[in-house]
């Protein structure tokens, strides 16, 4: 089955042709960041404004790159949650046209199974049951997944997910935006032991809180004489090692306490260089089999919502041209 996918939930507009959830034959990713990055964040209207521009050339690139034309195309994803508004409305508008259009099936994707279903696009998918962890800038969650399709959700962020503190904290940092990518760079040749940052590790649940590190960096800024401080790097360094090492430690905990060898890691952090060697690291010594997509498919891009489409397309279940977009995880029956 060729799937037509369709990503636009935030910044990055994207359309990618997949085979039968397994194989991308083409995954076009667009992103408007340079636009963000002179106010410091994500600007929605913006977003949305440059989705309309974008969304028709990149859906007519991922065809030319796939090899096929629109009679070839069997079914249409997309994501319609979580994310940001205006954006996911555009990516649906386009997915409806098209599949109405063609007259093929339509299936929307909640943005979070896309993470978890990048796995699956390698020749050999990963065995189940796994650990997932999902972390991005604005989603971080733990899950047991049973099935592409079947999972259930252990924890998630109270409060900040680990891309949203790490960005706030190259921020205050004067790092600049995108704050992951600036604060791992320069973390690279700092010393991670220089601030002892809090790790709020919550023991009795699986749930995640990085509001603690960010406010602890602006405290020690604000309170500590720049004579008395270390280098730049070890600051972030230290501010990088203790997200990670939450995120680290409570994924392997979960693995040993639920009996299961295997952890998946999907999302934009992901990409994080510390958390691929911290997590390497420790998973061998506690004999955990990790999987880690490309970065390509960590970062937001179709081909993952065109994987975690495909269980439902295989089984008949379809979406309806009232297929509304949610900013968050909610989806009225």
């Amino acid at each position: 089955m060729r799937i037509l996918a369709i990503e636009t939930s935030c910044d990055e507009t994207s359309a990618a042709v997949v085979v039968d959830g397994r194989r991308a034959l083409s995954n076009v990713v667009s992103s408007s960041q340079e636009l963000h990055q002179r106010f410091g964040g994500i600007v929605p209207e913006v977003a949305s404004r440059k989705q309309v521009e974008l969304i028709g050339p990149v859906v007519l690139q991922a065809l030319e790159q796939a090899g096929v034309g629109w009679e070839d195309i069997e079914a249409v994803a997309v994501t319609n949650r979580p994310g940001l508004i205006g954006s996911l409305v555009v990516g649906l508008c386009a997915a409806k046209a098209i599949a109405w259009a063609l007259g093929v099936p339509l299936v929307g994707v909640n943005h979070l199974e896309g993470h978890m279903a990048a796995n699956f696009l390698e020749e050999q998918p990963p065995e189940l049951p796994a650990v997932v962890l999902v972390v991005s800038g604005g989603h971080t969650d733990l899950a047991l997944m049973h099935a592409l399709d079947n999972y259930e959700l252990l924890g998630r962020t109270r409060d900040d997910a680990a891309g949203e503190a790490f960005d706030k904290a190259a921020r205050i940092l004067g790092l600049g935006y995108p704050g992951g990518p600036a604060i791992d760079r320069i973390a690279a040749q700092g010393n991670r032991a220089a601030v002892d940052f809090p790790r709020a590790l919550l023991p009795d649940s699986w749930d995640f809180s990085f509001s603690g590190p960010k406010t602890a960096l602006a405290r020690y800024l604000r309170d500590t004489p720049p004579e008395r401080r270390p280098a730049l790097a070890d600051l972030a360094a230290s501010f990088q090692e203790a997200l990670v090492e939450v995120l680290v430690t409570k994924s392997l905990l979960a693995c040993e306490r639920l009996g299961v060898d295997r952890l998946m890691v999907a999302g934009g952090v992901a990409v994080n260089s510390r958390l691929r060697g911290l997590l390497a690291e420790r998973a061998q010594a506690e004999g955990v089999q990790v999987r880690i997509p490309p970065a390509v498919l960590c970062t937001d891009n179709a081909a993952m919502i065109g994987a975690a489409a495909y269980p439902r397309l295989a089984r008949g279940d379809y979406d309806d041209l009232h297929l509304d977009a949610y900013a968050s995880t909610h989806r009225p029956h």
